[in-house]
């Protein structure tokens, strides 16, 4: 029988103290009922023992053993001796599980709507303005060049696809037209070549924190996900290691590799020259394929570390750039420079991959908004001025959030991120899956660390975005910091 881990069902679980009528126990039932109803959690799911539960969400076991009493009762759970407790429901006979990640944005507005409420779900920034310019700056006859067709472009249009190969070749990157598939943002990128590229039961390495929507759509193709690395004591350092990479090949070979080198989500770190050369020796000579996500590259800071140089014009260079483009995807996007609701993203790499992937995303959705295209050719040819603003607006932003927890938290560990939005803190001897939980009943809501690992690890972390600002981190400082101390781990 599958069983889900007590760390996933708490994420499914996102929001469900903070709201509704009725004792703990009861709400807590609705919300176990209410993901098998939908068929978020397969019928016939053993779920957790009421021990392991009550410590993850942080509730007295006996709030949990009252809710699973509620399931039984009504005919949602069954007792099974020596296998524990199942749960029954009319989902779906799909056995994966998602992380909660689009619950939670779900549930962001009526947690902030909540007294005292905040939210710290989400690294994504505000939009600039130069959208709303590009919008406008849109005539007639951008559009009445494309009317004449059907609308369709699976590809991309190709303005925009020779746009984004002028971008890397500006990087000092060859790269042609037809090496480039547009996509609905990074997230479909990413999701189109886990199911291009993978089968189920393939071996995927992946760095271990890393981005939770890959580890997602990796998931929900059946990979096996194995990491390598893990960051130091203090949430710092290179996270990824390449020695591990190598001792791995010597008895398994894996599928693909998955990696951010530069501004890495959630830590926001960056592989200095000698670790990006290793990483390339060691991939070009066990001829691996290798998918690079720069989906944060644009909101690297600038240190002299991160690839850029310093300089606010210069475009991050992939670390694929110097492997054959045979065995290797890059993934980028407009959506974290300019804003998520532009729904731009792309995938560089051979044409034979790319008319692959390209196949898949037409049964998908036939091809992006032409119209979210042509924007995005205007905003191609502003990309320093954004790059620059966008560099010295999150800089300051960084310094305040960081000034804001050495005053505030002192006994807090991080490392400075050398780019993205957010801190990647270490709260120590806290279990930050129950202090999320916690926190959720007092209207702050916040993501573990165990969320970006692809074996639940880092439960002593917490993602704290500053790209807003320090508004809503100096507001839920004070609710942390009381549930740290109850969440012991």
């Amino acid at each position: 029988m599958a069983r889900i881990a007590s760390t996933r069902l708490s994420r499914l679980l996102t929001g469900w103290s903070s709201e509704g009528p009725g004792p703990l126990p009861r709400r807590l039932a609705d919300a176990l009922r209410e993901l098998a109803a939908r068929g978020d959690v397969a019928g016939g799911t053993v779920l957790p023992s009421q021990r392991e539960l009550a410590l993850v969400l942080g509730v007295s076991r006996s709030t949990v053993t009252a809710a699973y009493g509620l399931l039984e009762s009504g005919g949602w759970l069954e007792s099974v001796r020596g296998s524990g407790s199942r749960l029954r429901g009319s989902g779906t006979a799909d056995g994966y599980v998602t992380e909660g990640r689009l619950v939670s944005f779900d549930a962001r507005s009526r947690t902030a709507a909540s007294a005292g409420g905040a939210d710290l779900s989400s690294g994504a920034l505000p939009g600039l303005g130069a959208v709303g310019e590009a919008v406008a700056a849109l005539t007639g006859g951008d559009v009445g060049a494309l009317l004449g067709d059907d609308g369709y472009h699976p590809y991309g249009i190709p303005a925009l696809r020779e746009g984004i190969a002028a971008y890397y070749r500006a990087a000092g990157v060859p790269t042609e037209a037809d090496q480039i598939l547009v996509t609905s943002g990074s997230q479909q990128a990413v999701w189109l070549v886990a199911q291009a590229l993978v089968e189920p039961g393939d071996t995927v390495v992946v760095e271990n924190p890393t981005y939770r929507g890959a580890l997602e759509a990796l998931r929900a193709r059946g990979a096996r996900l194995v990491p390598v690395g893990g960051d130091g004591p203090a949430g710092g350092g290179q996270s990824a290691d390449a020695a591990a990479l190598r001792r791995l090949c010597a008895h398994v070979r894996p599928r693909l590799v998955y990696l951010q080198p530069t501004a890495h989500n959630p830590t926001g770190r960056s592989m200095d020259g000698a670790a990006r050369r290793e990483w390339q020796r060691v991939l070009g000579e066990r001829e691996l394929f290798v998918v690079e996500d720069t989906a944060c590259a644009e909101l690297s800071l600038g240190d002299a570390t991160d690839g850029t140089g310093g300089v606010d014009e210069v475009a991050p260079v992939p670390l694929v750039a110097e492997l054959p483009m045979g065995a290797s995807v890059t993934v980028g996007t407009l959506s974290k420079l300019f804003w998520g609701g532009l729904r731009v993203g792309w995938v560089r790499s051979s044409p034979q991959v790319v008319a692959r992937l390209a196949k898949i995303k037409t049964s998908v959705d036939l091809s992006c908004s032409v119209v979210d295209q042509l924007v995005a050719v205007r905003l191609l040819d502003r990309l320093p001025e954004a790059r620059a603003r966008r560099r010295a607006e999150l800089r300051g932003r960084r310094d305040a959030a960081e000034a804001l927890l050495r005053a505030g938290a002192p006994h807090w560990e991080w490392t400075r991120p050398a780019g993205g939005p957010a801190l990647w803190v270490r709260v120590p001897g806290a279990d930050t899956e129950a202090l999320a939980q916690l926190a959720r009943r007092h209207g702050v809501s916040v993501v573990p660390g165990s969320a970006f690992s692809p074996v639940d690890g880092f439960r002593d972390r917490l993602r704290l975005p500053y790209g807003h600002g320090t508004d809503a981190l100096a507001a839920a400082l004070p609710t942390l910091l009381e549930c740290a101390e109850r969440a012991v781990g």
